[in-house]
């Protein structure tokens, strides 16, 4: 069970470490079609062909998740590598969960099933927050994109800079209150504690409101509901876009271009903290070898393609490509780093 109380030293010490383990095993620029990753997807693939293709994000509309599907499963369909377009259910509940058991136990054999992934996933799964399911009950099929964390208000909103935020912490901790997409000691949240570590403020002291799924708590902060939504930037632009929303600060180790061109980072900022997110997906643990090696080979040309790279940087996406066993591993080490930590320093019982 996941246990919220922990001392303030122990709460830095896992920030720093769980933001290593995500952002440490950042892989090289996809490779080129025909290397030895593709060849490692198409191998045995020929025995299987795509149906009506579903993919899952498994939390409402609007969120990274849903973003995921989407623009991924619009590549597959412009590729010509399945027939028609990819469904896209919203399955939302439990922080992914409700996904993760119906895919488990319901979908465990379907061939033509993806499901989004992120780092929330790996999380969830290692602090055993989906029940009795482990990252074993799925296969792991990859990873097209990075995303990296934002810190965004409304429009209307007094703060202009992540420094105003700051500064109404430090004169009253309880004043403002953040609201993202994912659970108590999830993505989300996370962030919200390592802003406030790089601040020199207390974690423990600032309010943090979950909800279910990015596009939920960005809902709330138009709403009025919450004063500041710290999500990705794939979450952010069309409300941005809309000038609905100012986004004030990156969490990306670098500053980002296109509509958060000139928005600094939190690190420029003064603040020492970044957030990045991988984009990827996993399939039901019964899959076909054949499936799991058509789907991988799918989506090196996904991120081969010039409509992958496009999709890219409309949404601020950096590059991060692994597929097949190489993603497998990644995510397995992923999980068991987030879960010994967890144990280490008494998160776990």
């Amino acid at each position: 069970m996941f246990v919220r109380k922990l001392s303030l030293l122990g709460v830095l010490f896992v920030l720093v470490a769980l933001i290593s383990a995500c952002a440490a095993p950042m892989p090289a620029a996809a490779p080129a079609a025909g290397g030895d990753t593709a060849a490692a997807g198409s191998e045995d693939a020929a025995g299987y062909t795509p149906g009506a293709v579903e993919c899952i994000a498994p939390a409402d509309p609007g969120g990274g998740w849903d973003f995921t599907c989407r623009s991924v499963g619009k590549v597959v369909s412009d590729l010509g590598l399945v027939d028609g377009t990819v469904q896209v259910t919203n399955m939302s509940g439990g922080g992914g969960g409700v996904a993760f058991a119906h895919v488990v136990t319901e979908r465990d054999t379907d061939n033509n099933l993806i499901v989004a992934a992120s780092p929330a996933t790996t999380l969830r799964l290692a602090q055993g927050q989906y029940g009795d399911f482990t990252e074993e009950d799925v296969r792991w099929l990859g990873a097209l994109g990075a995303d990296f964390g934002v810190v965004a208000v409304r429009a209307d909103s007094e703060f202009n800079s992540l420094g105003d935020i700051v500064a109404a912490l430090e004169a009253d901790p309880a004043s403002l209150n953040f609201g993202g997409g994912s659970a108590v000691g999830g993505q989300d949240h996370m962030k919200v504690l390592v802003l406030a570590q790089g601040a020199g403020l207390d974690p423990l002291s600032i309010k943090y409101t979950p909800f279910d799924g990015g596009g939920e708590a960005m809902t709330a902060l138009l709403g009025g509901f919450i004063d500041v939504f710290p999500g990705d930037v794939s979450e952010v632009l069309g409300q941005l876009e809309a000038g609905t929303i100012k986004v004030v600060a990156t969490l990306s180790p670098e500053p980002l271009g296109g509509m958060l061109e000139g928005i600094p980072t939190a690190q420029e900022e003064g603040y020492d903290a970044t957030w990045v997110v991988f984009r990827g997906f996993y399939m039901p643990g019964g899959v076909s070898d054949d499936a799991y090696n058509w789907w991988a080979d799918a989506m090196t040309q996904v991120a081969d393609s010039a409509e992958w790279a496009d999709v890219r940087q409309q949404n601020g996406l950096a590059e991060f490509f692994l597929v097949g066993p190489d993603f497998e591993e990644f995510a397995r080490n992923q999980v068991a780093n987030f879960r010994q930590l967890s144990i280490d320093l008494g998160l776990l019982e």
